[in-house]
């Protein structure tokens, strides 16, 4: 997904804040889940916006925002793939699943992203499938008791 205009981020940032108004408990998540759900991350200005409408220091905001894995603030793939790290997984063979991701999907050291932004690969610490393990969420669907072979057709699905 490529980067948002400005006025893009204030307009979805602006709607969110509306639909919050005069609530008070976990407003701030809910705010940033409504942003990201229509932006695909947290732009710098929806941030900003957010802070300057809630009153609250932008360090705030963006403490909340960088702790939860769920958030990003960089462009997002199409797809999400998050393989879990957690012990379980980690001894059944994730990081070989994670290598044969970025193998497949042509990912240079540090990328996160495919060049056509069709998957953005990332490791979680659990996604709390331990009997399943090695284990990865596609988007909002769960893949388990994986093996590296699999991976070409897991994102076979997704082309």
């Amino acid at each position: 997904m490529p980067e948002v205009s400005t006025d893009t981020a204030r307009e979805t940032a602006a709607r969110a804040l509306e639909r919050y108004r005069g609530k008070q408990a976990g407003r701030l998540i809910h705010i940033l889940q409504d942003v990201q759900n229509g932006l695909g991350y947290l732009p710098r200005p929806a941030i900003g916006q957010v802070a300057d409408e809630l009153d609250m220091p932008l360090a705030e905001v963006l403490r909340v925002a960088t702790f939860y894995a769920a958030f990003s603030l960089e462009p997002q793939g199409e797809h999400v793939i998050s393989v879990c790290m957690g012990t379980a997984c980690h001894v059944k063979g994730s990081p070989r699943i994670m290598e044969a991701l970025r193998s497949e999907l042509d990912l240079d050291e540090g990328q996160r992203t495919t060049d056509d932004e069709k998957f953005t690969v990332k490791s979680v610490r659990c996604i709390g499938c331990c009997g399943l393990a090695p284990a990865i969420t596609v988007d909002d669907e769960t893949r388990g008791l994986l093996t590296p072979d699999m991976v070409p057709d897991i994102l076979a699905d997704y082309e």
